[in-house]
C-alpha cells in the first residue's frame, strides 16, 4: 500500500466553519490527497501528535493509494449527532434529521448534569417510544460520577453510554457496578479502541459491550476489520468530523463488516457548514447510500485554507510520513 512522492498539485488544505462549536472545536481542517485509487483525507485533530499521526496518514494513503475492501450491503443506517445544545434546538435537530436513532453529546465542559438531562430528554420525546438514544461522555466522568448521570438518564432508554470514563479500568468497574444495580445500559468504549494504544484490554478486562471504530485514528480501512475480529464485540463505525471524502471511508468500513447491529455516527457532515464536494454524504431516512465520492473544483475553491494554514498542514504531512518511513523500515 504505497503512494507515488506526493506533488503539491496532489494536496488541497481545507478550513471548514462548523455550524455549532463541537467539542471544543470551531472550525475543521484537514487535507485532501488525491491518487491513483481517487481521494483520500488525513485530517487528524490538533490534540494528535507525533507517532499518533501515523494511522490517521495510513487510512488516508490507503483511500488514495489502493482504495477499499468490497461491501456486503450498499447502505448503511446512521445516527443524528446531536451537540450540547439546549432541549429546543436539539430537539428541532433530531426532527429534522430523519434518522430514527440519536447520539447526544453529554458532560460538555462547563454545562451541568441537568442540562444533560433536559437535553437527552427533549431527543428521546422528539424520537418518540421507538427510536434508540445514545449519550457520549468522551471520557468525562469519574465512576462516581458516570454511575449518578447514568442513574438519571437512564429512564430515556439508552441503547448505550459511550465512553462515560476516560480510562478502561474506570469502564470495567463502571460496568461491574451497572450490573449490581441491575441497570441494563450497555457500555461502548471509543477513546479506549483509538487512543489507548492497548484496544484489546477493552476485551481483556470486559470493559465494553459495543466498540466504537473510526477509520482514520485506527489506519485504515483493512486495519479496522482486522481489529474488529480480533476484538469480538459488536461495532459501530463512526465519523472523526471529516468532509464526504473522509466519510466515504467510514461508509467504506460499516460497508464491509459482516454485521453491523447498530445504526452508525457517520451523518457528521451537517454539523459542517460546507464541504469539499457538490453533493455531500447526509442521511435520507437514516440512511446513507454508497457512491462515490470525488471533490469538485468549485468546492475546493469555496473551502482551500490560506497560504499559513495550508503550510502547517503540509510540515505537520511531512513530518508523520517521515515517522512513517522510519517505522516500515524498522
Amino acid at each position: 500500500m504505497s503512494l507515488p512522492p506526493l506533488d503539491d498539485a496532489d494536496v488541497e488544505v481545507y478550513d471548514v466553519a462548523m455550524r455549532t462549536r463541537f467539542r471544543g472545536i470551531e472550525r475543521r481542517q484537514g487535507l485532501l490527497v488525491r491518487g491513483p485509487a481517487g481521494w483520500g483525507e488525513w485530517s487528524p485533530f490538533l490534540d494528535y501528535s507525533g507517532a499518533e499521526l501515523v494511522p490517521w496518514w495510513r487510512a488516508c494513503r490507503e483511500a488514495a493509494g489502493t482504495g477499499f475492501p468490497a461491501p456486503v450491503r450498499d447502505r448503511v443506517p446512521v445516527n443524528c449527532t446531536v451537540p450540547a445544545l439546549d432541549p429546543e434546538p436539539a430537539s428541532a435537530l433530531v426532527a429534522g434529521s430523519g434518522c430514527r436513532t440519536a447520539k447526544v453529546k453529554v458532560a460538555e465542559p462547563g454545562q451541568t448534569l441537568a442540562e444533560d438531562v433536559a437535553r437527552v430528554g427533549a431527543v428521546r420525546d422528539a424520537l418518540g417510544p421507538d427510536g434508540a438514544v445514545r449519550v457520549d461522555a468522551n471520557g468525562a466522568w469519574d465512576v462516581d460520577g458516570a454511575e449518578r448521570a447514568i442513574g438519571l438518564l437512564r429512564r430515556y432508554g439508552l441503547e448505550y453510554v459511550e465512553q462515560p470514563c476516560a480510562r478502561t479500568e474506570e469502564l470495567a468497574e463502571l460496568r461491574r457496578r451497572l450490573a449490581r444495580r441491575g441497570w441494563d445500559v450497555p457500555v461502548a468504549a471509543d477513546e479506549s479502541i483509538r487512543r489507548s494504544g492497548d484496544p484489546e484490554r477493552v476485551v481483556a478486562l470486559e470493559a465494553a459491550d459495543v466498540v466504537v471504530l473510526k477509520v482514520q485514528p485506527l489506519g485504515g480501512v483493512a486495519a479496522c476489520l482486522e481489529l474488529a475480529e480480533r476484538l469480538g464485540l459488536p461495532v459501530v463505525v463512526s465519523s472523526a468530523l471529516e468532509t464526504s471524502v473522509g466519510i466515504a471511508a467510514g461508509l467504506a468500513l460499516a460497508a464491509a463488516l459482516p454485521e453491523l447491529p447498530f445504526a452508525c455516527g457517520l451523518n457528521t457532515v451537517p454539523l459542517l457548514t460546507d464541504d469539499v464536494v457538490d453533493h455531500p454524504l447526509r442521511a435520507v431516512d437514516g440512511e446513507i447510500v454508497l457512491r462515490d465520492v470525488r471533490p469538485s473544483a468549485e468546492r475546493l475553491a469555496a473551502v482551500r485554507a490560506d497560504e499559513a494554514t495550508r503550510e502547517r498542514w503540509l510540515d505537520r504531512l511531512r513530518a508523520t510520513r517521515e515517522l512513517d518511513a522510519a517505522g516500515s523500515r524498522r
